[in-house]
């Protein structure tokens, strides 16, 4: 890897990962249309684990609150101001974390193509959009999350595993098609992000153990510090810009993608 292509890698990892456009995705595109070598297991550590700082961050605080509810619910056998959302956030991953060891070695070999990602992109990108537009025109959105709720999202999420799908993408989506607001389902699928992203960079870094690399410790770094500065500034402005812009934009993104991809 030379430079170039760390800072254009990193940063499309850190812009991707919190917009439903697929990280995964584009982090396959960008080297086959620009015709880049293999950016390395090392590299993709790295820059998960800048997206993974930037999100725990942004959310320090609810962090803390949804752990001591967390803790409060265990002692007193009850559910205990967001110990809902807390159990949600820890029993959401695991089917997903499942599913990932399971189909690890499918996926690897037979979804990463350009014709996969390409469908994956205006299936969920249209899905999305009209997931948008139930959301808005046929519900009281609702700001609280249930069982039922966390069940099916996260049963959703394990569709993330096809590139271009995007996790966050596919979570905001099944969390407007069930009725619940654009910020409670953008909130779950960020705080999802937290033990899913953690899952992934293990699963690398194993990876990586069994394939030794020479690596630039400098490109690295970099990497990590781009990836995330521009993920928390991706959060930050992809909640306040919510109400303002919708997920139109992205949908629109997603199917021009999807029909260039194809043109391919």
């Amino acid at each position: 890897m030379d430079l170039l292509q760390t800072i254009v890698l990193a940063l499309v990892q850190g812009l991707s990962e919190f917009l439903p456009i697929s990280s995964s995705a584009h982090l396959i595109l960008v080297p086959k249309i620009t015709d880049w070598p293999d950016q390395g297991l090392a590299f993709d550590v790295v820059v998960h684990l800048g997206t993974l700082t930037a999100v725990v961050y942004y959310y320090l605080d609810t962090l803390r609150s949804l752990s001591n509810d967390l803790y409060a619910s265990i002692i007193k056998r009850q559910s205990t101001g967001e110990s809902k959302l807390a159990w949600g956030v820890l029993l959401g991953t695991i089917p997903v974390g499942l599913a990932g060891l399971l189909f690890k070695d499918v996926i690897a070999l037979n979804l990463r193509s350009l014709e996969v990602i390409a469908y994956a992109t205006l299936i969920f990108g249209i899905l999305l959009g009209v997931a948008s537009w139930f959301n808005t025109n046929n519900t009281i959105p609702r700001k609280l999350i249930n069982w039922h709720d966390i069940l099916f999202i996260s049963l959703m999420q394990t569709l993330a595993l096809i590139p271009g799908t995007s996790r966050s993408g596919i979570v905001i989506t099944a969390g407007l098609l069930i009725g619940l607001s654009k910020q409670m389902s953008i909130q779950f699928a960020f705080l999802l992000s937290i033990p899913v992203i953690a899952i992934a960079s293990v699963s690398i870094l194993i990876d990586l153990y069994a394939q030794p690399q020479i690596v630039n410790v400098s490109l690295l770094f970099l990497g990590f510090v781009i990836s995330m500065l521009s993920s928390y500034f991706t959060i930050v402005f992809f909640i306040k810009l919510l109400d303002r812009i919708g997920m139109m934009p992205f949908v629109v993104y997603r199917l021009l993608l999807g029909i260039y991809l194809l043109t391919l």
